[in-house]
């Protein structure tokens, strides 16, 4: 599972089928976690918003989590970091 910041989204009229209305955030993997990877698309059906540290889980763990075995997805936002021992300094704002 990777922690990140969510910092954008995507908009796509045309996808696949199983796709179709869900949503995609662009994820920005934390680095203080030593996670220093490139950034991810991740599909989000927990409603994350752009500034909010979410966990993501990616593989076939992914479409498990979202309920989506059947789609192309491997890349999820699974769940909205309330708090975390760590994450001082990225947990200094409040994105709501």
């Amino acid at each position: 599972m990777i922690v990140g910041k969510v910092v954008g989204s995507i908009v796509s009229t045309r996808k696949n089928e199983n796709l179709i209305g869900s949503k995609f955030m662009v994820v920005e993997p934390l680095s203080e976690l030593g996670d220093a990877t490139n950034k991810i698309v991740a599909i989000d059906n927990v409603g994350a918003g752009i500034g909010e540290i979410v966990l993501v889980a990616t593989g076939s763990a992914a479409r498990i989590g979202c309920n989506m075995t059947d789609s192309p997805v491997d890349a999820a936002i699974v769940g909205i970091v309330d708090s975390g021992i760590g994450l001082a300094g990225v947990m200094d704002h409040d994105p709501r």
